[in-house]
C-alpha cells in the first residue's frame, strides 16, 4: 500500500493565493480532482493537511469530506498554538463528524518569528496536542530548525512530523546551510521528516531529479528511511510538476519504493486504521 503523506484541499478564495506567481493554482481543489490525479499512480490512501485558512471551521469541513472518501485515511487540522482553549478545541474536532481521523495538528509556525516555538505557550499548545495522543505537524523555515531541535528535545513525549524537510533553499544551493541545522534535529528520535515540497523550494521552471538528490540523501543518512515519508504536496506541486512527475522522481532517487517511505512510516506515525 502506498500512502500520500501530504495533501491539500482548497478553494480558490484562500488569501495566501493571491500572490500572482500561482495563478496556476488558484482553483478550487476537491476530492474529485484528488481521484483523478492519483489514479494509475499507484498511490492507495492518502494524509489531508490544513492548507492555510487557519480556521478551525477547515478542520471540521475536511474531517467530514474524510469520513466520506475512502482514499484520505487521516488528517492534520489546523489549531493555533496558543489557545487557552486548545484541549477543549481538539475534543470538538473528535466530536465531530470525521473525528476519529484526526491525527494531528499543524499551525502556521513558518508565519512566525524563528523562536516562535520557544515561547512558553506555543510549548504549552505542542504538551496539549502530545497529551491527545496526537502528531504536532511543523510547518517552518531552515532560519526556524534549531527552535524545532529544542522543542522536540524538551518534549520527548511528543511525535513532530517536519514538513518538506524544513524547506532548504534548493533554488539557492542552500545545502550546505541548511545540513548544519537539520542535523540536530535528525539527531532526535521523536522526530519524522517528509519527502514533500522540494520542487516548489527548487526552480520551478529547470528542477531535475538531480538538483533533489544531495537534500534526499542527505534526509535518508541523517533520519533513515524509518523516519521518513513520501507527500507529494499537491496541489501547491502543480507551479513546478505533475504528481506523476514528483512521485518518480523521489522514487529514482531512493531507487525504488522503500515500505517504509512510502507508507509504514506514515501508519505508525498517525496511526492510521487501514481497511
Amino acid at each position: 500500500m502506498i500512502i500520500d503523506a501530504h495533501h491539500h484541499l482548497w478553494t480558490a478564495d484562500y488569501p495566501w493565493l493571491r500572490d500572482p506567481s500561482l495563478d496556476r493554482i488558484r482553483r478550487d481543489y476537491t476530492v474529485g480532482d484528488l481521484r483523478a490525479v492519483i489514479r494509475g499512480t499507484g498511490v492507495d490512501r492518502t494524509v489531508l493537511i490544513e492548507a492555510g485558512r487557519c480556521d478551525a471551521a477547515e478542520t471540521t469541513a475536511f474531517l467530514r469530506v474524510a469520513q466520506q472518501t475512502p482514499e484520505i485515511a487521516g488528517v492534520v487540522g489546523w489549531a493555533a498554538l496558543t489557545d487557552p482553549d486548545l484541549a477543549a478545541t481538539i475534543e470538538r474536532h473528535r466530536g465531530s463528524p470525521g473525528g476519529h481521523l484526526l491525527a494531528g495538528i499543524r499551525d502556521q509556525v513558518q508565519a512566525e518569528a524563528d523562536d516562535h516555538l520557544d515561547r512558553p505557550d506555543v510549548r504549552a499548545g505542542l504538551s496539549t496536542i502530545a497529551d491527545a495522543g496526537l502528531v504536532n505537524e511543523l510547518v517552518v523555515r531552515t532560519a526556524q530548525l534549531p527552535s524545532v531541535a529544542r522543542a522536540a528535545a524538551a518534549l520527548p513525549e511528543s511525535t513532530f512530523v517536519l514538513d518538506h524537510l524544513g524547506k532548504p533553499a534548493i533554488a539557492a544551493a542552500g545545502l550546505a546551510a541548511w545540513r548544519e541545522l537539520i542535523t540536530p534535529v535528525a539527531a532526535l528520535p521523536n522526530v519524522v521528516a517528509k519527502l514533500s515540497g522540494l520542487v516548489t523550494e527548487a526552480d520551478w521552471a529547470s528542477w531535475t531529479p538531480g538538483d533533489l538528490r544531495p537534500y534526499v540523501e542527505t534526509a535518508v543518512e541523517l533520519f533513515g528511511t524509518s523516519r521518513l515519508m513520501f507527500g507529494s504536496d499537491w496541489p501547491v506541486l502543480e507551479v513546478a510538476a505533475t504528481y506523476t512527475q514528483v512521485k518518480d522522481a523521489l522514487a529514482d532517487l531512493l531507487g525504488g519504493l522503500p515500505a517504509d517511505v512510502f507508507g509504514g512510516t506514515a501508519i505508525d506515525t498517525y496511526h492510521l486504521e487501514l481497511t
